[in-house]
């Protein structure tokens, strides 16, 4: 992966993690081996609806994978792309800012 294909990927992790239903949503996955979306309907103050816009934006962004069993859907952590997750993030925030001033 070329640093341009790296930063969209992790601009794509930041967008999925930016709101805090989605990091629920992962935090409750962290707890289970899956769920469904039931599961997280009861447990969350939104809608279903809602509910199921927030699992699609996580699967989208390859955080979150899904297991269709009809008529449900089982979701869990998607190991592999969390891992290249946390090694984007890392690497971000090692940039080491404090060598550029800032003259306001």
């Amino acid at each position: 992966m070329n640093k341009k294909q790296e930063i969209e990927q992790l601009s794509r992790f930041a967008k999925a993690l930016g709101h805090p239903i989605r990091l629920k949503i992962l935090q409750y996955l962290d707890k289970q081996s899956s769920c469904f979306t039931g599961d997280l309907v009861e447990i969350l103050p939104v809608a279903q609806s809602t509910v199921s816009q927030h699992l699609k934006e996580l699967k989208d962004a390859g955080l979150i994978q899904g297991e269709v069993n009809p008529p449900k859907v089982k979701y869990c952590i998607h190991q592999e792309n969390w891992e290249k997750a946390k090694a984007l993030f890392c690497d971000f925030m090692d940039i080491d800012f404090s060598k550029t001033s800032c003259l306001i």
